[in-house]
Parts: structure tokens; sequence; C-alpha cells
């Protein structure tokens, strides 16, 4: 049984809150065949605006074939190679001879090669034995190819995409995808789109924005903070459906606690669903935060013994307000030796993932929970 707060798994339906410009621009850009790049820090909607988006399109009549693959355990061009070939074939076959001969029709002239051992083992029907710039290309070819014969456009979803640069040569393998989108045959156009996801904003910045990867060929679609309102109404009807009540101010500090990211605040009230039986006070908030802290403690300790003096230093400078990081003042007040270094702990925070900096270089913690702990309990400063 699902609970009423659902924070497990991507959401759609009436868990669904908000975004619906959002919405509106990934069924438009999709509809005309266009391809479309998400990153935005972990746990704030991209998978569920995905599911709710190829929901609404299939609702809409809309006829194509989703195919959803993640880069998150992959390491190689060819385990990626192998993972984007394989989601784009399964669905036309099943069982060995099927996929067999899909992989002749489709496949042939390439390294790629239907495996029964494989395929008896884990169900896996790909391998391929050396991996070169034409099986790339073909691999990314292939949604086009099978969307057009089908006449079921594929629509490709990759998660966690920022990956592709711990393979081997992930750039280049940006480069030959970008050139596939830049010449693509005119009796494959329309046959798919790609969606390219990602949870680590500073990485997918560096591919999509810094160097420019896909530029004009993927339009990035930013999820905005879910309005306040619509949230407090969300979570007090949730509470009212168990015969619970909850004080819609101090719901107001949780949503804003949690920066309005609605994992964070699914996740909370669903503690405090199991907390009490009736009326939701003040000492009931605080213990379902100290449950979450509990949970996500470790995580926390591990973020911060990762990270060297100066680069703890500059942490601290940030959470209290700081942004003149090269100032004679701040560089002396925190020990941060000289601009040049400031400019590395910078580059090293966005790298681990702890902080971006927006176009005007004003920095953002971006996980609100990690803020919150490491300002009250890391350098015990005080939480506005």
């Amino acid at each position: 049984m699902d609970s009423i707060f659902q924070y497990n798994k991507p959401v759609t339906g009436k868990q669904f809150l908000g975004r619906k410009a959002e919405l509106g621009a990934f069924a438009n850009l999709l509809g005309r065949g266009e391809n479309i790049v998400i990153y935005e820090p972990a746990k704030t909607g991209r998978r569920s605006l995905v599911q709710q988006g190829l929901f609404n399109m299939k609702s809409a009549g809309q006829r194509f074939v989703p195919v959803q693959l993640t880069l998150l355990d992959v390491r190689t061009l060819s385990g990626f190679a192998l993972r984007l070939a394989s989601g784009a074939l399964r669905a036309l076959g099943n069982g060995p001879a099927d996929f067999a001969r899909l992989v002749g029709e489709y496949l042939a002239g390439t390294h790629f090669a239907f495996d029964g051992a494989r395929y008896d083992a884990c169900g896996e029907f790909l391998s391929v034995s050396q991996l070169d710039d034409e099986d790339l290309r073909a691999a990314f070819l292939l949604p086009y190819r099978v969307g057009r014969k089908t006449g079921e456009r594929r629509i490709v979803v990759i998660d966690e995409f920022q990956n592709i640069l711990l393979t081997e040569d992930g750039e280049h393998a940006c480069q030959l995808l970008e050139g596939i989108f830049k010449t693509l045959p005119e009796e494959l156009a329309g046959g798919a789109s790609y969606v390219f996801l990602g949870s680590q904003v500073n990485a997918m910045h560096g591919i999509f924005g810094v160097k420019r990867y896909f530029w004009h060929q993927a339009e990035r679609i930013r999820i905005s903070p879910i309005d306040a309102k619509e949230i407090l109404e969300y979570v007090v009807r949730g509470f009212l459906s168990t015969g619970k009540v909850i004080d819609r101010d101090l719901l107001l500090g949780v949503c804003r606690l949690f920066r309005g990211n609605i994992w964070y605040i699914n996740h909370f009230s669903a503690i405090c669903d199991s907390l009490t039986r009736g009326y939701i006070m003040e000492p009931t908030l605080n213990d379902a935060l100290n449950c979450m802290l509990a949970i996500h403690e470790a995580r926390f300790v591990a973020t911060m013994n990762d990270l060297t003096t100066f680069q703890v230093s500059l942490l601290r400078a940030i959470l209290e307000g700081h942004k003149r990081f090269s100032s004679a003042e701040v560089i002396k007040q925190y020990g941060l030796n000289s601009s040049a270094n400031v400019r590395r702990l910078k580059d090293a925070l966005c790298k681990k993932e702890i902080v971006t900096f927006d176009d005007d270089d004003n920095p953002e913690l971006l996980d609100p929970l990690f803020e919150y702990w490491v300002r009250k309990y890391y350098f015990n400063l005080n939480f506005e």
C-alpha cells in the first residue's frame, strides 16, 4: 500500500504537484521532435516530471515508445552503447529468436552481436567484441531507425547522464552524439528524441553550459520551486485524510527549511504521520526533523570529512553570508591564503556537488537539509 506522502519513487497523478509550465514545455519540445536536458539537485523531481510528462503525452493520444536507461553504474562506453542499443530493440522482441533476428536486421556490419549465453544468464541479449566510432554512431542512430521503421517514435531518457564523463572517453562520445544531431539524415528525422537527465548540477552544467555540447540541440527545462500554498494544501489535505491536523504556520516553516523540496517534505510528513494520531504539534515536528537528521547524518559527516581545511573554511564563509571571497578581508578572516586558492576551492566545492554558483557568482548549497545540519551542528551557526 502506498503512503499518503510518497518519497520512495517518482510520482504521478495526484501526488505530482505544480510544474505546469515545465510539463507544457516538455510536451511541446518533444512534440516538435526536439531534445531536452534537465539537471537539478537529487530528489527535486526530474524523474517525476518526465514520468508525468510522458503520461500526459500518452493521454493526449501521442504515439511513442519510451526507452529509459541510467548511466548510474556505467563506467565504459561499451556499457553505455550496449544499454542504449538493447533498450532501443527490447520492445520489438520476445525471446532469443526474436532478439537474434533484430540484432541481425538493425546492427549488421557492427561489432554488436546477439549473445545467447548472456541472455540465458541475465536476460541481456547484446555483447560487443570491440567498440569503435561506427559502433557508437550505430547505437546513437538506432532509436531513430527503429522509430521510423515501426511508426512509433522512440523517446530515449538517459538518467545520470553526467556519468558519461566517467567513461574512458566521454567527451568524444558527446562529440559523436552531437554530430548525429547535426547531420541526422532526413529519412530518420522525427524517429526519436533524447532526454538527458542529471542529478549532479555542476557536472551537467559543465557538459551543457560550459563546454556547450549539444548547444541549440537540446533545450534545457529548469524545474522551478513549487508554490508554497500548493504544498500547504497538499500536506494539509493528506493529514486530514487520516484524521490529523497540522498548523499552517508551522508547516510554512517546514517549507522554508526544506526550500520547497517536495521529496524532503513528503519524507518529513510521512514521519510526522507515523508519530501521532491527532493534532500535529511543534514537538512532533521537532521529533520528525531529528529522525530525518539521524537518517542522513552519516552521509553529511562523510561529506565534511572529505573536505580539506581550506574547503571547510570557504564553506563557512559561504554560510556566513560572504560573496566577495577573493577580497583581502575574507581571505584573511578565513585563512584562505590567496585569490588563486579561492578559485581552486570554489571549483572543488562545485566538483563535490556541495555548492553551485549562479551567473552572478552567488553561492547556494544544493541540499537544504545538509545546509541546515552543517550550519547548526557542524559550525554551530544560527539558522535563519
